[in-house]
């Protein structure tokens, strides 16, 4: 456990980051031999001036050790640095990679060679919900981990499809032991039971705004290639999708309506090269070549359901963007109870979903 203080007082120290810090490694080798050499040649690394040099000479101020172990040991995390052969291969080719892992779960071989990032905004429409839960739960069915951020919207989605079927990973941008946000305490427990909760962050850091770029690029860096669903023309999700682009991951991009601010993100994406995506299987293709996706797609097709002739005016009427009820019986030109018992039959077949206000959706 000392030579573990070491890599913890090495990644808490404000300032350093994981450049300088390799810089460091690099040249005394061990955390240890940094924390005991002279200011003379700690000075003699390229940007190590007198600043750095004073924190590292008072790591304490940075780090609370004792609490930082005990949260550790009471919550079962391990801690991995990037010399563990556990460390993720393709987050340690990147160019900042963390120097430490704080992880709850464990890694399995998937993980390493077919994980994708699913992201987008936190206040996403019903669609890109829905739309993502669906890519998630198919891709996760296939074999391929879903990388995400934990936040509301669109990585929740994203969390929850794969559950369904499969492994997640989720990146935060705050301590394992200040989960953000706090709606999301039991999908962290999911997720860490079925994949891996990860954070470069002390234990109790906060969700500080500066922490979430440098989450976002351990979410592309985690990846293979990184798929965006909803995005406004400035947002998280788009800096997370460019920071895939400069490590050469594959970018992928949901498209919507033409006129939804929701979809400005992901549709200058697309015009700008990323990969549109109409199904799973547009991912799955692009990122494993070998595998016969469309083959392998067959084999999981739903069944066809059974329509009466009021189910089946009032089905064709309705799509993933939320329709009124008022409207729906105007367009249909048949009564209101009839109406209702078609969207109730819809409803049990898993075809529609009732959202709050007397909307209706489509969602198969």
């Amino acid at each position: 456990m000392e030579n573990i203080e070491y890599w913890l007082y090495l990644n808490a120290i404000q300032g350093l980051g994981p450049i300088k810090g390799r810089a460091l490694l690099d040249k005394f080798e061990t955390p240890q031999n940094i924390f005991k050499t002279t200011d003379n040649e700690l000075a003699s690394i390229e940007g190590i001036g007198t600043d750095l040099i004073e924190k590292i000479r008072n790591k304490e101020k940075w780090l609370d050790i004792k609490k930082e172990i005990s949260l550790i040991q009471k919550l079962q995390i391990k801690i991995v640095t990037f010399n563990d052969p556990e460390y993720p291969p393709l987050l340690k080719n990147i160019h900042s990679f963390p120097l430490v892992l704080y992880v709850k779960g464990e890694f399995k071989e998937q993980d390493y060679k077919m994980p994708i990032a699913i992201v987008g905004m936190r206040k996403a429409s019903y669609y890109g919900k829905s739309v993502t839960e669906e890519l998630a739960e198919n891709l996760a069915s296939a074999g391929f981990t879903i990388v995400s951020g934990m936040a509301r919207g669109i990585d929740t989605s994203a969390h929850q499809g794969a559950l369904k079927k499969g492994r997640t990973i989720a990146i935060l941008g705050s301590g394992l032991n200040y989960i953000y946000p706090r709606e999301n305490k039991k999908l962290s427990e999911k997720i860490s039971e079925n994949g891996v909760l990860l954070s470069e962050f002390p234990m109790n850091t906060p969700p500080d705004k500066f922490n979430f770029p440098r989450r976002n690029r351990i979410i592309s860096g985690l990846s293979l290639g990184v798929v965006v669903v909803e995005a406004e023309g400035k947002s998280g999700a788009l800096i997370t999708a460019n920071i895939a682009s400069e490590q050469g991951r594959d970018v992928f991009a949901v498209p919507g309506k033409i006129d939804s601010a929701y979809c400005k993100g992901t549709h200058k994406l697309i015009q700008d090269g990323a990969k549109l995506v109409t199904n799973w299987k547009d991912i799955a293709s692009e990122l494993t070549h070998e595998i016969d996706w469309e083959t392998q797609a067959k084999t999981e097709e739903k069944p066809n359901i059974k329509l009466e002739e009021f189910e089946e005016k009032i089905y064709t009427l309705l799509s993933t963007e939320s329709k009124q009820i008022e409207e729906i019986l105007k367009e249909s030109r048949i009564s209101s109870s009839k109406a209702l018992s078609a969207l109730l039959s819809l409803e049990l077949k898993g075809l529609a979903k009732q959202l709050p206000g007397k909307f209706f959706v489509k969602t198969r």
